[in-house]
């Protein structure tokens, strides 16, 4: 237990390598910006990193710690597209097809993979740059054969794929984090900070 307590500590204590945080910092600001144009994030991964996705996609269309107009961002899980493409054509092409009938330039597609070598997170990421999409991917390990395709990338070096979603999550809460403060805020504070609705939550 403890050696597995040390392991998440120094998995987040990545985010304090440079870098970590030029990642953190470029990316909130393309968001943030990407956002002021009217765009949107196409989030994707497999297995967990589908379900950080969908977390990551739920603090912006819902709430984060700001009370705020809901901000575009689409996990791509919808279970009938993915089995729909996976059928007919082929399970490496389920996000990278999702990516062309949803993309449009200006918008973002963010990778979250563990090992880097998920081919259908490659060939999303392919489609996303072919569209004129800017493309960031977090990756783990030794970064795999996404490694040098996305325009901004994070890899957090671990053995254990759960470690690393770890730290891709804290990175993820910090960046959403950035991004309200950025564009509902004045100065460094929330122009409406959350507060639960409902005295139960």
């Amino acid at each position: 237990m403890e050696k597995s307590i040390e392991d998440a500590i120094r998995a987040i204590e990545s985010l304090k390598e440079k870098k970590a945080q030029d990642f953190i910092k470029n990316v909130s600001d393309a968001i943030s910006l990407c956002y002021q144009k009217g765009g949107k994030l196409l989030i994707a991964g497999n297995g967990g990193s589908l379900c950080d996705a969908m977390h990551f996609a739920e603090e912006l269309t819902g709430y984060f710690r700001a009370r705020r107009k809901a901000l575009g961002a689409i996990a791509l899980a919808d279970p009938g597209h993915l089995t729909c493409v996976a059928n007919d054509s082929h399970f490496d092409q389920v996000f990278s097809r999702s990516v062309e009938a949803l993309g449009r330039p200006g918008d973002i597609f963010i990778a979250l993979t563990t090992s880097g070598n998920s081919i259908n997170l490659i060939a999303a990421t392919q489609k996303a740059k072919e569209l004129n999409l800017s493309t960031v991917a977090f990756l783990g390990k030794s970064g795999g054969a996404l490694q040098g395709l996305a325009d901004f990338e994070w890899i957090v070096e671990g053995k254990y794929s759960d470690r690393i979603q770890e730290a891709h999550m804290t990175a993820i809460h910090i960046i959403i984090e950035l991004v309200e403060r950025k564009l509902f805020s004045n100065g460094n504070e929330l122009l409406s900070e959350l507060k639960p609705v409902n005295a139960s939550c």
